[in-house]
């Protein structure tokens, strides 16, 4: 899978981190009903590798669904996400042994970055798409700032992001959001609310599709 063509067709990324084993077919069915084609699971939630496994079994017959493993720090952990069926990976930073591996084995990586120090680090590795995190606490313009001296590189705001506010980014300059906890209600989520949890993303998505091609 390629970083690029994978956001720039669907901008948005479902995180999945701590969501009970029997919600996760429910919940990620939810989100791709909204339109979502994009997930991650965090490897620090309990049963994640089982979860990457049912998600790509339940919506892996859509070739443009992605599913893919979070929070990944080690080679190891690597390992075991991809054999779960992991299609890429993410991290909250940039540790140069998994850059590098990632690099030689052309594993889809997207490495965490929040300062133009780890952005051309990365840069050298050969990743030229990135996870900005925690974007919400950054002024919204930061992404522009870093492509002036990085224009080859792009920026996929997590942290922060809202479906209120997920157009914003992508205004800014964003490729692409992902959103966790914000991204399904805790209301939808206990009460197995589910077509209500699938119409607010398909809402937050056509928002933000007016903002990547304003009606003229």
């Amino acid at each position: 899978m390629e970083m690029r063509e994978a956001f720039g067709k669907s901008p948005a990324l479902a995180i999945m981190r701590n969501i009970p084993l029997e919600k996760t077919l429910p919940y990620a069915q939810a989100a791709y009903e909204g339109g979502i084609r994009l997930f991650e699971v965090a490897l620090n939630s309990p049963g994640a590798l089982e979860q990457i496994a049912m998600i790509r079994k339940r919506l892996g017959g859509d070739a443009e669904v992605g599913v893919g493993a979070g929070t990944v720090l080690a080679i190891d952990a690597a390992r075991a996400a991809l054999a779960a069926g992991a299609a890429f990976l993410l991290a909250p930073s940039c540790p140069a042994e998994l850059l590098a591996w990632c690099r030689e084995n052309r594993i889809a990586f997207l490495p965490g970055v929040l300062t133009p120090s780890e952005a051309g680090f990365c840069l050298s590795h050969g990743f030229k798409v990135m996870k900005l995190f925690p974007a919400g606490d950054m002024p919204r313009g930061y992404a522009k700032s870093l492509k002036g001296p990085f224009a080859e590189s792009d920026y996929v705001a997590i942290g922060g992001v809202t479906p209120a506010n997920a157009p914003e980014f992508l205004k800014a300059g964003y490729l692409g959001v992902g959103l966790g906890g914000n991204l399904i209600s805790q209301d939808c989520l206990a009460n197995d609310r589910w077509n209500l949890a699938a119409e607010g993303i398909a809402n937050m998505l056509a928002a933000m599709r007016k903002v990547a091609c304003p009606t003229p």
